[in-house]
């Protein structure tokens, strides 16, 4: 018995290839939509940092912009060497530290808070998230001028009635002031992030701790925190991601004055009152690459977080 094969017929003017395009022109098909966004962030974003990256290796003042030349790595070296400059990496070091620990703290306080029941407490979240949904620089302005100043302000005005000290809290502690009004403003989006991990808890394995009689405090220590770990890590690693390039706190409050000037606000001082393009591009540069290390840690965290609720789903 012999097989038949009867070979597809074309349709009349249209070639058989046509009506089957390949694998590659159907993913550019695809993948077309997304064109104009990857240029617009490549025009944004990516050439700027190219050309600061180029400015970086000159010797450029504004000033004198005929006797620009090429000098390597010595931006670099000036920027690691020179006293002012390194104050201000350990000022910013020292900032990102502190503000990550105190609004991560406060911020599970909170979140413990928030994740028991009570009468108000969809009042009170929007409250506590109040904080973070002010602009940056509106939010230093408020601090700068409610509540630090020695005449009028809130802080003094408290300490007044009931009988204490008038101090000049930005002129006694510049670097505090500093602190606390981005505390203030970044502890809501520590809470939001631990919460969320709160909520994400097995709540049956708590029941059982309970009913095996453990205390509130073991749950905590033994079963809370060995789940909020990855969620701690993350909030650590966003807010250090936005700290390290904060400008408008130092800016707004003290100008970068008493001691108070970290990286950003050098680069600024550097570009912009000195007119040094090629030094203040160096540690552009500097600040954008310890972002990007930090930035890839928290891609890891996030990229764990998702991994476990797929595996737990």
């Amino acid at each position: 018995m012999t097989a038949t094969t009867t070979a597809p017929v074309a349709s009349p003017g249209i070639p058989a290839p046509a009506r089957r395009p390949s694998a590659r022109l159907r993913d550019w098909a695809t993948r077309a939509p997304l064109l104009p966004a990857l240029i617009f962030m490549v025009v944004v974003t990516q050439l700027p940092f190219v050309a600061t990256l180029v400015i970086s290796f000159f010797d450029w003042n504004s000033l004198y912009p005929d006797a620009r030349h090429f000098t390597g790595l010595d931006n670099y070296r000036e920027v690691l060497t020179d006293a002012d400059l390194r104050h201000s990496v350990w000022t910013t070091v020292l900032l990102t530290v502190a503000v990550v620990l105190a609004s991560l703290v406060l911020g599970l306080a909170l979140a413990l808070l928030l994740d028991r029941r009570f009468r108000g407490r969809g009042i009170v979240r929007t409250l506590l998230i109040a904080p973070f949904l002010v602009v940056p620089v509106a939010a230093a302005l408020l601090w700068k001028h409610v509540l630090y100043n020695p005449e009028y302000g809130l802080l003094n005005g408290l300490l007044h009635y009931v009988g204490g000290p008038q101090p000049d809290w930005i002129s006694t502690t510049p670097l505090l002031a500093v602190e606390a009004a981005l505390v203030w403003q970044w502890t809501p989006f520590m809470m939001l992030i631990l919460l969320a991990g709160l909520q994400s808890r097995d709540h049956e394995q708590v029941e059982a701790a309970r009913v095996d009689g453990a205390s509130d405090w073991q749950i905590f220590v033994h079963l809370t925190l060995p789940h909020l770990r990855r969620y701690l890590e993350l909030g650590a690693l966003l807010g250090s991601i936005y700290i390290v390039q904060n400008f408008d706190a130092v800016f707004t409050i003290t100008s970068g004055g008493l001691g108070t000037a970290n990286l950003p606000y050098t680069v600024y001082q550097s570009f912009y009152q000195a007119h040094e393009n090629g030094l203040a591009s160096a540690a552009g540069v500097l600040v954008v690459i310890g972002s990007i290390v930090i930035a890839t840690f928290a891609l890891r965290v996030v990229s764990s977080l998702f991994r476990e609720e797929v595996s737990r789903a």
